[in-house]
């Protein structure tokens, strides 16, 4: 064979040999796949505790021995049951599928609409009922008469043991009862404090005896329990706007939502859903009948900024936790360890609209996922929910407020 030709097939050979190498040189240049793009890298391991197949969940309380319960209001759906016990991959109307029925016709002998849930830690669970019926729409109309009402039910025997009617003087006609914190430590019989997040009246902080079942309104139409001028969220890149399809887009202007009760019980820290501002303000005050409004507000202290939240949480170390519903977070607020900064507990894309917060009795902080913003009501009449929501949890190693310190 000329020696050409053997130069000729040599070169062939090395340059099959070398095929790999070019290979790898091609694959640097190649167009990566979109599992291989950067993207934002999550913060905690969230865990799917509950899969809500059906039913659109808002308020959450995990009790100290681990048991969960879980509300419904009936503007989000149309529940068959307004508040369930989860056990197991169950959901059970709780305390009994009979209080669970509406009935508008005795409305403080049933459940109308239950935003929220909470067990203090001293046998008991506290459902907080707005008395809003679905057909009125959450956003434009009151409760009904004797409807607004705080339900304690005994965990030991699963029955109702105590009613208490807000009175009209602190329930007002365009009351939105939201969120409730119980500190058992005060009075006779403890303290309730409830955010009226109402669409068409004044935001307030409702302060309730539950001794007397006396109540009355503190900071109402002040500018700590108002929206803040000017919010615009933005929930999965796009401006959250009420928007019915039907007529002209508004931005939603709620009031006092999220809440949450010091460890000694001395401070209220809350917060407006349409906002990012955090405040808080002595209970002493708010206990005090006789102060006005306008003193009140003067004690009322701006701790600052944490995001836009729907639930609020404070352990029994004093850590405040806040939702981030803009950016699909938990965040969390240690006085020890970082003065007034804020760390982030969670972040993952799939805290959709990350709602109502509990501790578990292994230190989990559990938070329910509910899509909220995808309602029809904000997406031109369209419902943009992916079910099932979900339930998760996340480790933090957090205790929940003791029944002799508060509870919760």
């Amino acid at each position: 064979m000329p020696n050409h030709w053997i130069t000729l097939a040599m070169l062939a050979t090395l340059a099959g040999l070398a095929l790999p190498a070019a290979a790898i040189a091609a694959d640097d240049n190649a167009e990566p796949s979109s599992q291989d793009l950067a993207r934002a890298e999550p913060i905690g391991a969230l865990t799917a505790d509950f899969l809500f197949r059906d039913q659109m969940p808002t308020g959450l309380t995990v009790t100290t021995d681990g048991r969960r319960f879980v509300s419904y209001p009936r503007w989000g759906d149309h529940p068959t049951y307004t508040v369930a016990e989860l056990v197991g991959d169950e959901e059970r109307a709780y305390p009994s599928k009979k209080i669970n029925t509406l009935d508008i016709s005795a409305p403080a002998e049933h459940l109308v609409s239950v935003q929220s849930v909470v067990a203090p830690g001293d046998g008991h669970l506290w459902l907080l009922d707005t008395g809003v019926l679905p057909a009125s729409g959450y956003d434009k109309a009151g409760p009904l008469a004797r409807g607004a009402k705080l339900v304690s039910v005994d965990l030991a025997t699963n029955k109702i043991d105590r009613t208490i009617v807000l009175p009209d003087n602190a329930a007002l006609k365009s009351t939105y009862l939201n969120d409730v914190r119980i500190d058992t430590a005060k009075g006779k019989a403890g303290i309730a404090y409830i955010t009226d997040s109402s669409f068409t009246g004044p935001g307030a902080i409702i302060v309730v005896d539950l001794a007397s079942g006396k109540a009355w309104r503190k900071l109402s139409g002040t500018a700590s329990t108002s929206a803040e001028t000017g919010f615009r969220p933005i929930v999965e890149g796009r401006y959250m706007m009420l928007d019915d399809g039907r007529g002209t887009p508004q931005v939603p202007a709620i009031p006092a939502d999220g809440i949450a009760l010091s460890p000694d019980g001395a401070t209220l820290y809350y917060a407006a859903l349409s906002g990012r501002t955090l405040y808080s303000v002595p209970t002493a005050g708010l206990r005090d009948r006789e102060i006005s409004d306008e003193a009140l507000e003067k004690q009322v202290s701006t701790i600052g900024e944490k995001g836009a939240s729907d639930g609020l949480l404070m352990d029994a170390a004093g850590r405040l936790y806040a939702t981030d519903y803009e950016h699909n977070a938990i965040h969390v607020l240690d006085p020890t360890a970082n003065g007034h900064e804020w760390a982030t507990l969670a972040h993952d894309p799939r805290l959709l609209w990350p709602d109502t917060l509990s501790i578990g009795p292994n230190g989990d902080i559990y938070v329910t996922a509910n899509q909220l913003h995808r309602q029809a009501q904000y997406r031109a009449g369209h419902d943009a929910r992916d079910k099932p929501y979900v339930l998760y949890r996340i480790s933090a190693d957090a205790k929940p407020i003791p029944a002799d310190h508060g509870g919760g």
